[in-house]
Protein backbone atom coordinates (compact mmCIF):
# COMPACT_ATOMS: atom_id res chain seq x y z
CA UNK A 1 0.00 0.00 0.00
CA UNK A 2 0.91 3.65 -0.13
CA UNK A 3 0.53 4.40 3.30
CA UNK A 4 -3.12 5.31 3.15
CA UNK A 5 -5.52 3.73 5.69
CA UNK A 6 -7.88 2.96 2.55
CA UNK A 7 -7.00 0.97 0.07
CA UNK A 8 -7.65 2.36 -3.60
CA UNK A 9 -8.69 -0.15 -5.90
CA UNK A 10 -9.02 -0.50 -9.56
CA UNK A 11 -10.95 -2.73 -11.24
CA UNK A 12 -10.28 -4.34 -14.43
CA UNK A 13 -12.83 -6.44 -15.82
CA UNK A 14 -14.90 -6.61 -19.33
CA UNK A 15 -18.26 -7.20 -18.27
CA UNK A 16 -19.65 -4.07 -16.83
CA UNK A 17 -22.05 -5.84 -15.06
CA UNK A 18 -19.08 -7.46 -12.92
CA UNK A 19 -17.51 -3.99 -12.48
CA UNK A 20 -20.48 -2.77 -11.15
CA UNK A 21 -21.05 -5.11 -8.53
CA UNK A 22 -17.61 -5.11 -7.80
CA UNK A 23 -17.69 -1.54 -7.80
CA UNK A 24 -20.50 -1.96 -4.94
CA UNK A 25 -18.89 -4.60 -2.93
CA UNK A 26 -15.70 -3.28 -2.11
CA UNK A 27 -17.24 -0.02 -1.88
CA UNK A 28 -19.18 -1.09 0.77
CA UNK A 29 -16.25 -1.68 3.11
CA UNK A 30 -15.08 1.11 5.62
CA UNK A 31 -11.13 0.53 4.63
CA UNK A 32 -11.64 0.46 0.68
CA UNK A 33 -12.48 2.38 -1.91
CA UNK A 34 -12.81 1.53 -5.73
CA UNK A 35 -11.47 4.19 -7.24
CA UNK A 36 -11.63 3.88 -11.12
CA UNK A 37 -12.74 0.80 -13.62
CA UNK A 38 -11.62 -0.43 -17.01
CA UNK A 39 -12.96 -2.77 -19.64
CA UNK A 40 -9.68 -4.11 -20.94
CA UNK A 41 -6.32 -4.56 -20.34
CA UNK A 42 -4.62 -1.23 -22.96
CA UNK A 43 -7.50 0.82 -20.76
CA UNK A 44 -6.75 -0.83 -17.40
CA UNK A 45 -2.67 0.17 -18.27
CA UNK A 46 -3.51 3.90 -18.67
CA UNK A 47 -6.20 3.79 -15.81
CA UNK A 48 -3.31 2.28 -13.51
CA UNK A 49 -0.77 5.20 -14.45
CA UNK A 50 -3.15 7.81 -13.84
CA UNK A 51 -4.51 6.88 -10.43
CA UNK A 52 -2.07 5.01 -8.79
CA UNK A 53 -3.96 2.25 -7.08
CA UNK A 54 -2.87 0.18 -4.03
CA UNK A 55 -4.53 -2.87 -5.60
CA UNK A 56 -5.70 -3.90 -9.19
CA UNK A 57 -8.09 -6.34 -9.45
CA UNK A 58 -7.98 -7.62 -13.16
CA UNK A 59 -9.74 -10.40 -15.27
CA UNK A 60 -7.57 -13.00 -16.75
CA UNK A 61 -9.65 -13.39 -20.05
CA UNK A 62 -10.48 -9.93 -21.94
CA UNK A 63 -10.96 -9.32 -25.55
CA UNK A 64 -7.86 -8.42 -27.49
CA UNK A 65 -5.24 -8.89 -24.38
CA UNK A 66 -6.29 -10.65 -21.38
CA UNK A 67 -5.28 -10.21 -17.91
CA UNK A 68 -1.65 -12.41 -18.72
CA UNK A 69 -0.23 -9.84 -21.23
CA UNK A 70 -0.86 -7.03 -19.90
CA UNK A 71 -0.13 -8.24 -16.22
CA UNK A 72 3.92 -7.50 -16.57
CA UNK A 73 3.57 -4.12 -17.93
CA UNK A 74 1.46 -3.58 -15.21
CA UNK A 75 3.45 -4.23 -12.82
CA UNK A 76 6.75 -3.09 -14.36
CA UNK A 77 4.94 0.75 -14.52
CA UNK A 78 3.23 0.15 -11.12
CA UNK A 79 5.89 -1.67 -8.65
CA UNK A 80 3.65 0.08 -5.65
CA UNK A 81 0.49 -1.54 -6.37
CA UNK A 82 -0.38 -5.43 -5.47
CA UNK A 83 -1.98 -7.21 -8.77
CA UNK A 84 -5.07 -9.72 -7.96
CA UNK A 85 -6.06 -12.16 -10.33
CA UNK A 86 -9.87 -12.26 -11.01
CA UNK A 87 -10.60 -15.75 -12.78
CA UNK A 88 -12.97 -18.61 -13.77
CA UNK A 89 -10.03 -20.61 -14.70
CA UNK A 90 -9.14 -23.12 -11.45
CA UNK A 91 -6.33 -25.17 -12.99
CA UNK A 92 -3.40 -24.96 -10.96
CA UNK A 93 -1.31 -24.25 -14.28
CA UNK A 94 -3.14 -20.94 -14.62
CA UNK A 95 -2.21 -20.03 -10.99
CA UNK A 96 1.21 -20.66 -11.52
CA UNK A 97 1.35 -18.73 -14.82
CA UNK A 98 -0.68 -15.47 -12.62
CA UNK A 99 1.99 -15.27 -10.20
CA UNK A 100 4.92 -15.91 -12.55
CA UNK A 101 4.43 -12.85 -13.93
CA UNK A 102 4.15 -10.95 -10.46
CA UNK A 103 0.31 -11.12 -9.22
CA UNK A 104 0.01 -11.40 -5.72
CA UNK A 105 -2.80 -13.41 -5.44
CA UNK A 106 -5.95 -15.31 -7.17
CA UNK A 107 -9.82 -15.24 -6.48
CA UNK A 108 -12.14 -16.96 -8.75
CA UNK A 109 -14.95 -15.20 -9.97
CA UNK A 110 -17.06 -18.06 -8.52
CA UNK A 111 -15.51 -16.97 -5.03
CA UNK A 112 -17.31 -15.78 -2.33
CA UNK A 113 -18.26 -12.14 -1.16
CA UNK A 114 -16.28 -12.22 1.70
CA UNK A 115 -13.39 -13.96 -0.12
CA UNK A 116 -13.13 -11.70 -2.43
CA UNK A 117 -12.89 -8.73 -0.07
CA UNK A 118 -10.72 -10.62 2.25
CA UNK A 119 -8.14 -11.51 -0.95
CA UNK A 120 -8.07 -7.30 -1.60
CA UNK A 121 -7.28 -6.99 1.73
CA UNK A 122 -4.41 -9.68 1.97
CA UNK A 123 -2.44 -8.48 -1.21
CA UNK A 124 -2.69 -4.71 -0.21
CA UNK A 125 -0.48 -5.64 3.00
CA UNK A 126 2.03 -7.58 1.35
CA UNK A 127 1.06 -11.07 1.63
CA UNK A 128 0.21 -13.56 -1.33
CA UNK A 129 -3.85 -15.36 -1.66
CA UNK A 130 -4.73 -18.20 -3.58
CA UNK A 131 -8.04 -20.01 -2.83
CA UNK A 132 -7.06 -22.80 0.12
CA UNK A 133 -8.33 -25.43 -2.10
CA UNK A 134 -6.53 -24.16 -5.46
CA UNK A 135 -3.53 -23.63 -3.60
CA UNK A 136 -3.92 -27.39 -2.26
CA UNK A 137 -4.02 -28.42 -5.84
CA UNK A 138 -1.51 -26.27 -7.08
CA UNK A 139 1.03 -27.95 -4.40
CA UNK A 140 0.08 -30.93 -5.39
CA UNK A 141 0.70 -30.48 -9.38
CA UNK A 142 3.92 -29.09 -8.62
CA UNK A 143 4.86 -32.08 -6.53
CA UNK A 144 3.77 -34.53 -9.40
CA UNK A 145 6.11 -32.04 -11.92
CA UNK A 146 8.71 -32.47 -9.47
CA UNK A 147 8.53 -36.08 -9.10
CA UNK A 148 8.23 -36.58 -13.26
CA UNK A 149 11.47 -34.94 -13.38
CA UNK A 150 13.19 -36.83 -10.38
CA UNK A 151 12.29 -40.05 -12.94
CA UNK A 152 12.74 -38.47 -15.84
CA UNK A 153 15.13 -35.92 -16.24
CA UNK A 154 16.20 -35.33 -19.66
CA UNK A 155 13.82 -33.39 -22.04
CA UNK A 156 12.38 -35.10 -25.37
CA UNK A 157 15.32 -33.62 -27.50
CA UNK A 158 17.88 -34.57 -25.03
CA UNK A 159 16.32 -38.22 -25.08
CA UNK A 160 16.98 -38.47 -28.76
CA UNK A 161 20.12 -37.07 -28.17
CA UNK A 162 21.24 -39.72 -26.02
CA UNK A 163 20.00 -42.21 -28.52
CA UNK A 164 22.13 -41.24 -31.27
CA UNK A 165 25.01 -41.10 -28.68
CA UNK A 166 24.59 -44.19 -27.24
CA UNK A 167 24.43 -45.81 -31.80
CA UNK A 168 28.06 -44.29 -31.94
CA UNK A 169 27.34 -41.24 -34.12
CA UNK A 170 29.12 -38.16 -33.54
CA UNK A 171 28.14 -34.94 -32.46
CA UNK A 172 28.58 -33.53 -36.08
CA UNK A 173 26.30 -35.98 -37.43
CA UNK A 174 23.68 -35.79 -34.55
CA UNK A 175 23.69 -31.96 -35.64
CA UNK A 176 22.86 -32.98 -39.12
CA UNK A 177 20.23 -35.47 -38.49
CA UNK A 178 18.29 -33.09 -35.89
CA UNK A 179 19.32 -29.97 -37.45
CA UNK A 180 21.09 -28.32 -35.28
CA UNK A 181 24.44 -26.53 -34.88
CA UNK A 182 27.27 -28.84 -33.57
CA UNK A 183 27.63 -26.54 -30.90
CA UNK A 184 23.89 -27.31 -29.64
CA UNK A 185 24.65 -30.83 -30.35
CA UNK A 186 27.83 -30.63 -27.76
CA UNK A 187 25.70 -28.84 -25.11
CA UNK A 188 23.02 -31.34 -25.53
CA UNK A 189 25.44 -33.89 -24.52
CA UNK A 190 27.40 -32.12 -21.86
CA UNK A 191 23.59 -31.72 -20.14
CA UNK A 192 22.42 -35.40 -20.66
CA UNK A 193 26.00 -36.56 -18.82
CA UNK A 194 25.88 -34.07 -16.11
CA UNK A 195 21.72 -34.67 -15.20
CA UNK A 196 22.40 -38.54 -14.98
CA UNK A 197 25.58 -38.39 -13.69
CA UNK A 198 27.57 -40.51 -16.34
CA UNK A 199 31.16 -40.05 -17.18
CA UNK A 200 31.90 -42.47 -19.94
CA UNK A 201 30.30 -43.39 -23.40
CA UNK A 202 29.84 -47.03 -21.74
CA UNK A 203 27.74 -45.56 -18.97
CA UNK A 204 25.77 -43.66 -21.66
CA UNK A 205 25.43 -46.48 -23.69
CA UNK A 206 24.20 -48.87 -20.77
CA UNK A 207 21.87 -46.33 -19.52
CA UNK A 208 20.05 -46.14 -23.09
CA UNK A 209 19.57 -49.72 -23.08
CA UNK A 210 18.07 -49.31 -19.91
CA UNK A 211 15.79 -47.02 -20.76
CA UNK A 212 14.70 -48.88 -24.03
CA UNK A 213 15.52 -46.16 -26.41
CA UNK A 214 17.80 -48.47 -28.52
CA UNK A 215 14.86 -50.42 -29.38
CA UNK A 216 13.75 -47.96 -31.97
CA UNK A 217 16.81 -49.17 -34.34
Amino acid sequence: MTGQEVIRVLIVDDHAVVRSGLRLLLGAEDDIEPVGEAGNGRDGIFQARALKPDVILLDMVMPDQSGLDVLPQLVHENPDAKILVLSMQDDPHYVREAFAAGARGYVLKEAADAEVVGAVREVARGGRYVHPELGARLIAAEADERRREAENPLSDREREVLRLLALGHTNQEIAKLLFISVRTAETHRAHIMQKLGLQTRAELVRHALEEGLLEKE
